[in-house]
């Protein structure tokens, strides 16, 4: 059966580029006041920036025996009929000029590759799942293996 867990990170240089962000946008507080307050104002973007990335280093993609989890949303892989492991240029099209408006999308700017997996009934609107993922393959192998196991089940 296939398993398979992966948690969205922001990568470090993310983390690393928040500091001159943070610094640049405070340090215009001395144009207004002297003393503690500017980099009291460095400080709190700071910590506003950090609360954002860890939000957004907060996704994770589960595959645990028949169900997939894609940051809150839940997917059972009876309902699933295909995955596709994207490269960057196909993952590009479907995130943009190609996108259905009523897809489940769970993105990462940080993440070029992604797994497109088509829905068998789309009755609930949703024509597809669209997951970026820093291990597209991976996660296919786990998919299929865990929704061919769920078929030997349903069959013994």
């Amino acid at each position: 059966m296939g398993s398979y867990r992966e948690r969205l990170l922001a990568p470090a240089s993310y983390w690393v580029l928040a500091v001159p962000v943070a610094v640049t946008l405070g340090a215009e507080a001395y144009f207004f006041v002297d003393g503690f307050i500017p980099p009291l104002v460095i400080v709190a973007l700071y910590a506003i920036i950090a609360v954002f990335l860890v939000n957004w280093s907060s996704a994770t993609i589960e595959v645990t025996g028949t169900v997939l989890r894609a940051g809150r949303e839940t997917l059972a892989l009876a309902d699933a009929d295909e995955a596709i492991a994207l490269d960057e240029k196909q993952a590009m099209a479907l995130r943009g000029p190609r996108a259905d408006p009523a897809a489940h999308i769970l993105l990462r700017p940080y993440l070029k590759r992604a797994v497109y997996i088509a829905l068998a009934n789309p009755a609930g609107g949703v024509p597809y799942w669209l997951l970026a993922t820093r291990r597209p393959e991976d996660l296919v192998v786990a998919i299929e293996s865990a929704r061919r196991h769920a078929s030997q089940q349903s069959v013994g």
